[in-house]
């Protein structure tokens, strides 16, 4: 599966657009990250452990956005973003999506 944040796919051209390709994952904050969190805004740094929670967040979202854009016959999704929000107290979504399409490389 190809998956960009631009129109084209560069070598391919789209032959078909099967649709919104989207995947999501909603995630709490962990009470010992949020404990360490704590600690790192009184002295400052990277808060290693949401960076941790964002990225899984970002991997499990864009997994399920593949398997979305697959059942659909794609094999590859063009501008794709990504978004957060808070959906309740200590937790938020991180929703990805994109248009699934068909590619084939150019020449053929």
């Amino acid at each position: 599966m190809i998956i960009v944040n631009t129109e084209q796919v560069p070598g391919y051209r789209i032959t078909q657009v099967k649709g919104l390709a989207q995947g999501n994952t909603i995630r709490a904050k962990h009470i010992g990250r949020d404990i360490g969190a704590g600690l790192k805004n009184l002295v400052g740094g990277e808060l290693t452990g949401y960076t941790e929670l964002l990225s899984e967040s970002r991997e499990q979202a864009t997994a399920r956005m593949k398997e979305v854009a697959a059942a659909m016959g794609a094999n590859a999704i063009v501008n794709v973003r990504f978004t957060t929000s808070s959906v309740a107290s200590g937790a938020a979504e991180l929703y990805a999506y994109g248009t699934a399409v068909v590619v084939v490389a150019e020449g053929d």
